[in-house]
């Protein structure tokens, strides 16, 4: 914790919280309003809006992380964290400007340009970590970054829902998302200068060709490479767990928006406690035996969760008072629980893992690569659990074939404590 009063980290852990919690707020905020008012500002069917915004998110991590890594090894990584702010600001001013016209396109292209300023971000944020921190201090520094992450995303969205709900919502959430901008940016400000590694590199703007080649340099170094697959999975798993939220607290557990809230939130303080959790267990390096435990308890507690899930469905709508007086239900959250914690543990050492042993000038585009396949494997799960559900699979199988697919995890963590 000591980190967060050294200006070689506090300015980045400030910056990057409040990106990732206005990207939440603005997309879950769009997809309410357009969820419940959705006559009002397009024929689209709500299902269709919600699956749109997500993948307008995501495009630009598919066609621009090659760039921005190679962005982020050619210029100092604090004046693009700076620019990339300055870029939050003007997305926000559009985004205002699609509120108030009640524009779908105006919008929709402003969650985009804030997936393509977060795809900027990204390896600026990763990449600065090793200039900035010590190597004994990249995975507490990791663990805090991982757990505000999280969090951010968590109040985020709580936040977006709350005032797309509220009275005057396009002004609130245009106030808001401006705002928020304006503070990252000042943050950004003090972030200390992190000098290129490769400032003579030639920046080639084939999305197709220079994605390839920073997934080549990821594969050079096998412990980079299972570190990079490793996260990527996560990211699946999570997201096939978080998407299928709303359907399970409905249709399984018979409850309500409040307890669809209380799950989301159970899960993200769990990877939150886990990530901080594994800053103090660790030492001087990455402990992989921790991404191990974490490996197993994502599996172990997956298949519990899943085995809850094939209990008989409830009567639909109870009120979270009344849930909660079922043992059932302590039973999912408790399960919710472990399995953010077993992920925080998971996750923490692939990321500082991946950023000690990248070569220092191709590092951000290792990170670009990393994004590249993150965003990829959340594509699969959803296309995999579309499609499972279309061929008439329960919630409770979807949990069971990532619980079981989370064994392959299992052995490539052995394998990484084996080299350690």
């Amino acid at each position: 914790m000591a980190l967060l009063t050294k200006r070689r980290f506090l300015p980045l852990f400030i910056t990057q919280f409040f990106g990732a919690f206005n990207d939440n707020l603005f997309k879950n905020a769009l997809v309410i309003l357009l969820t419940f008012q959705a006559a009002h500002w397009t024929t689209l069917k709500p299902g269709q809006i919600t699956n749109l915004a997500a993948g307008i998110f995501i495009l630009p991590f598919f066609l621009f992380s090659a760039t921005c890594g190679q962005l982020a090894d050619k210029y100092d990584k604090a004046r693009l964290a700076r620019i990339s702010k300055v870029l939050e600001i003007a997305i926000a001013l559009f985004a205002t400007a699609g509120l108030y016209l009640e524009s779908l396109a105006m919008l929709m292209t402003a969650l985009f340009l804030l997936g393509l300023q977060s795809t900027l971000f990204g390896p600026v944020k990763y990449a600065i970590l090793p200039q900035h921190l010590r190597d004994n201090e990249l995975v507490p520094g990791n663990a805090l970054v991982e757990a505000a992450t999280f969090v951010a995303i968590l109040l985020g969205t709580l936040a977006g829902g709350i005032l797309a709900a509220s009275k005057g919502g396009p002004a609130w959430i245009s106030l808001a998302i401006f705002v928020i901008a304006v503070i990252g940016y000042a943050a950004s400000r003090f972030i200390p200068t992190a000098a290129a590694p490769e400032p003579g590199l030639r920046l080639n703007f084939n999305p197709v060709s220079e994605t390839w080649r920073c997934l080549g340099y990821a594969r050079e170094n096998s412990k980079v490479f299972l570190a990079v697959i490793g996260i990527s999975w996560f990211w699946l798993y999570g997201s096939a767990l978080l998407a299928q939220f709303p359907d399970f607290t409905r249709s399984v557990l018979g409850g309500k928006e409040s307890l669809a809230t209380l799950l989301l939130t159970v899960f993200a303080v769990g990877i939150g406690g886990g990530s901080i959790l594994c800053g103090r267990l660790s030492r001087e390096k990455p402990d992989l035996r921790l991404t191990l435990i974490g490996a197993i308890g994502l599996s172990v507690f997956g298949l519990d969760l899943a085995w809850t899930a094939s209990g008989a469905a409830p009567a639909l709508g109870q009120p979270l008072t009344v849930l909660l007086t079922e043992w059932r239900i302590w039973r999912v959250l408790l399960a919710l629980l472990a399995i953010g914690i077993s992920g925080g543990l998971y996750g923490v050492p692939l990321y500082a893992q991946m950023q000690r042993d990248s070569e220092p000038n191709k590092r951000a585009r290792v990170v670009a690569a990393n994004n590249v396949l993150n965003a990829l494997f959340m594509v699969i799960a959803a296309l995999s659990a579309l499609a499972l559900l279309h061929l008439g699979a329960s919630i409770a199988i979807i949990f069971l074939i990532v619980a079981l697919g989370n064994t392959a995890m299992i052995f490539i963590g052995w394998r990484m404590v084996k080299r350690m």
